[in-house]
């Protein structure tokens, strides 16, 4: 983004802060900004007479009636019955939020807590209590999670005091200075106990987070200069990020394909993307009309951060699994992720210009309606119910109907056609293979080795994927990965905790340190070429599977001898996205050290009732059925009760094994925090195994969205052929689309039906009245790449910036000028 478009994200004050936050503070008015964040959380007293904020309200209440009878019940050195204190640090936090919780019911307008005098007193006594035994000593405290600590109890300590202004200031009047003080104090991964930019802390959501905490407190207390770097270092947060002029060494934030990187190598615009979202549109309102400035124009960053961002993660109301991180584990994952974004979406409406304002309007009419329950605002709630009664907002997707999406700079792909959508998760040294962390998402092993999740229409996402099919699915046979065939122990099982605990090593292994996130909660792959190529609508993506920076590490003698890593196995893949299907070809597979692997196809979860039916036809002709040994031409797979399928039609003679089988396992086998819950679930795998003598080291078969058994005889004599199947080379030609598509994984030039391609590479060329060439290059590391068309000379028609077309001896040379484009498309049409 351009400077102009940065300074152009918040009101007058906000924009002097970018360039000097001492000059932000002038035109501040405090007052108006806590009367903004009282509405925020608390509403007003008009919209909280609106029936669709009933529900809200009496959430409300009845949270605080709970808190106040834990008040009343508390034991010897508690705050809170059942809350012990002073050893867990999430038992402190949650003490802070249910104070926060009575403190809303009090200024909440038309609840019967309003203004309650003494339930104010007893929040104002609790944070005093609560101070002077367990949180004013700071050498005392700061145990446990840093998140607690700088941003969670300060989080809802900020939100209190802001609240309950008033009574504080009248009966307590030191007690925001002392609780500011020591805020700054835990401030501990900050600069002199302030924000650090260059801080591996201070980045994306937490920055976010951190800043609208320090605004607020800049309020109370009238601290002009509080509130003005608040606000310029959370503008920081809007840039696009650049991997080539990094700001700060900061990599976490969005990208210019829509990407979003938490973690610093975490794909993850589902959990602390919409966080970050969330916050700075919270940020926004409580600056709105508290600034000497006019209004804000964020159509730029709406439009990057929802079209281009999130919009093509949403299916029908649900977020991709493939964004997620640790939160995948988690039991309110999916369309309670949209509920969040919608709730944003609302507000932001108010704060971009018509035509956006419209469009997002729509939006917000096209979605299932959402849970608003969940909203943070009644204020939001009231905007939402607005828009969707409107008559005059017609509903539309900010997807176009057929769309595919390479989210490079995470190593991701979405492809979406109108039945269906399709959603891949890779891994390189740039992106982390999956996300572990306190406990959660204990088996992730394979998560980013090329597992992909097919979502069809009309479907109840929450009974095939969502948490339920990580409990139910073995996390050696996720849809899509090649696991080796070996035992694998989760982090607490290795280590008797959540983390590796070895404070002596040079490495300082402790649970916030470099080296855990490094080689324990989100290690990096050790390949270079993950990526792809998009054709409009059109998509093909490669990856090599690799071993994980802990094993490497491990070999290279790095690590203490009790780490434990695990080394992986062998493969090259691609991924060929077309209309009707997903051809996925893999080459190379070995389970590696003497291990056989196992390649899933597809596993998929249903209800055990459901009436399920697994049919299939030999390469004879005849039926194939489960427990067969010969090789199937294809497999179908259909919920008769849920009326849907999925086709898998196999390009090459390969075993497959393929089955029913009923699973019962708990929730907490995935997450540690999750309730012990018994999820029994009908499992569908297939599957080929790949043996240690290397026999079976490639496969080819396409994925059939809603297939018909008559449309998977049509692959027998169809449109798709296999050009090439090798660790140097995939591709496939199909010859209804005109499309010729492949990866080269190793230097060139490689051959490809009529193309000649000069090393590693991603390309589609479709060819019709006019020819259309697309490349990129998945390493990210070359200054170009260049492809060859043979047969008759083709003229240049049009051509993204970099491109160049010339003539040579036999055919056409397409060459783009990759350096610097971190992976991104190419793209020439030529007559």
């Amino acid at each position: 983004m351009s400077r102009r478009q940065v300074l152009s994200l918040l009101p007058a004050a906000g924009l002097l802060a970018v360039a000097s936050p001492s000059r932000a503070a002038a035109g501040i008015d405090h007052a108006r900004l806590l009367a903004n964040t009282v509405a925020i959380f608390a509403g007003t007293p008009d919209v909280n007479a609106r029936p669709e904020v009933a529900g809200k309200l009496a959430a409300i209440l009845k949270t605080a009636r709970q808190r106040l009878a834990a008040m009343d019940q508390a034991g010897e050195g508690e705050l809170f019955s059942g809350l012990q204190l002073g050893t867990d640090d999430a038992n402190l936090r949650l003490a802070y939020q249910y104070l926060y919780e009575i403190a809303l019911a009090t200024r909440t307008p038309g609840g019967e807590l309003v203004d309650d005098t003494a339930a104010q007193r007893r929040v104002a006594d609790g944070l005093l209590w609560l101070h002077e035994r367990y949180y004013g000593n700071q050498s005392q405290g700061y145990y446990g999670n840093w998140h607690n600590w700088e941003i969670g109890i300060s989080t809802h300590v900020s939100r209190t005091l802001a609240l309950l202004a008033e009574r504080v200031r009248e009966e307590r009047p030191d007690l925001t200075a002392t609780y500011i003080a020591s805020m700054d104090a835990y401030l501990r991964n900050g600069k002199d106990g302030d924000v650090d930019l260059d801080s591996r802390f201070h980045t994306g959501a937490n920055l976010a987070d951190i800043t609208a905490n320090r605004i607020l407190q800049g309020a109370l207390t009238a601290d002009d200069a509080r509130v003005g770097k608040a606000i310029s270092d959370q503008a920081t947060v809007f840039t696009t990020i650049d991997p080539y002029n990094l700001r700060h060494g900061v990599t976490d934030g969005y990208y210019r394909d829509g990407s979003f990187i938490q973690h610093h190598s975490v794909a993850y615009t589902g959990s602390y993307g919409r966080a970050l979202l969330s916050r700075v549109v919270q940020t926004l309102k409580m600056l709105e009309g508290a600034t000497s400035g006019g209004a804000s124009d964020l159509s730029s960053v709406v439009y990057r951060w929802i079209a281009d961002g999130f919009a093509p993660l949403i299916f029908e109301g649900w977020m991709m699994e493939i964004v997620k991180g640790r939160a995948v584990s988690r039991t309110n994952t999916g369309y309670a992720d949209v509920g969040v974004i919608v709730e944003a979406i609302a507000d932001l409406a108010d704060h971009v210009e018509a035509a956006g304002a419209l469009a997002l309007k729509k939006y917000v009419k096209f979605l299932p309606a959402a849970d608003t329950a969940a909203f943070v605002s009644p204020v939001s709630i009231a905007r939402y119910a607005a828009i969707r009664a409107d008559s005059a907002i017609p509903a539309a997707d900010l997807n176009p109907p057929e769309r595919c999406v390479a989210f490079n700079a995470m190593d991701r792909t979405v492809h979406r056609r109108p039945g269906y959508a399709f959603a891949l998760a890779r891994s390189s040294d740039r992106i982390s293979k999956y996300e572990y962390m306190n406990g959660e998402n204990l088996m992730p092993w394979f998560q980013g080795d090329g597992a992909y999740y097919l979502y069809l229409a009309g479907e109840d996402q929450r009974e095939v994927f969502g948490v339920d099919y990580y409990t139910a699915v073995s996390p050696y046979r996720l849809a899509g990965v090649t696991a080796p065939v070996e035992e694998r122990r989760t982090v607490p099982e290795l280590y008797g905790r959540f983390w590796y605990e070895n404070p002596g090593h040079p490495l300082n292994f402790t649970s916030s340190s470099e080296s855990q996130n490094t080689y324990v909660y989100f290690p990096r792959a050790g390949n270079a070429f993950s990526g792809g190529a998009t054709l409009g609508a059109y998509g093909v993506a490669g990856m090599v599977q690799s071993d994980d920076a802990a094993y490497t590490a491990k070999q290279a003698g790095i690590l203490p001898d009790d780490f434990v890593a695990y080394r992986n196995g062998r493969a090259t893949k691609s991924w060929f996205m077309l209309n009707d299907e997903i051809v996925v070809l893999a080459a190379g597979v070995s389970g590696q050290g003497g291990r056989a692997a196992v390649t899933t196809v597809d596993s998929r979860i249903a209800a055990p009732g459901d009436a399920i039916a697994l049919t299939g036809e030999g390469w004879n002709g005849g039926a194939w059925q489960a427990g067969d040994t010969t090789p199937p031409r294809w497999l179908r797979y259909a919920n008769g009760t849920r009326r849907t399928a999925i086709g898998y039609a196999f390009l090459t003679r390969q075993p497959i094994a393929a089955g029913l089988e009923t699973v019962t396992r708990s929730r907490r086998v995935v997450r540690t925090a999750n309730p012990d819950t018994s999820v029994t679930k009908n499992v569908f795998t297939a599957s080929v195994t790949h043996p240690a003598t290397g026999d079976v080291p490639a496969l080819a078969y396409a994925l059939v969205p809603n297939a018909t058994e008559t449309r998977l005889r049509g692959y027998a004599d169809g449109p798709l052929t296999v050009l090439a199947n090798n660790r140097h080379v995939q591709a496939i030609k199909h010859k209804t689309l005109g499309i010729v598509a492949a990866n080269v994984f190793a230097d060139g030039p490689r051959h490809v039906d009529r193309l000649l391609i000069d090393g590693p590479a991603a390309v589609i060329v479709q060819s019709g009245a006019r020819t259309v060439v697309a490349l990129s290059d998945p390493t990210m590391k070359r200054d170009r790449v260049t492809v060859v068309l043979y047969g008759a000379s083709l003229r240049l028609d049009a051509a993204d910036e970099g491109v160049t077309v010339r003539r040579v001896p036999g055919g056409t040379l397409v060459q783009a000028a990759t350096r610097h484009a971190h992976g991104r498309t190419f793209t020439a049409t030529l007559r």
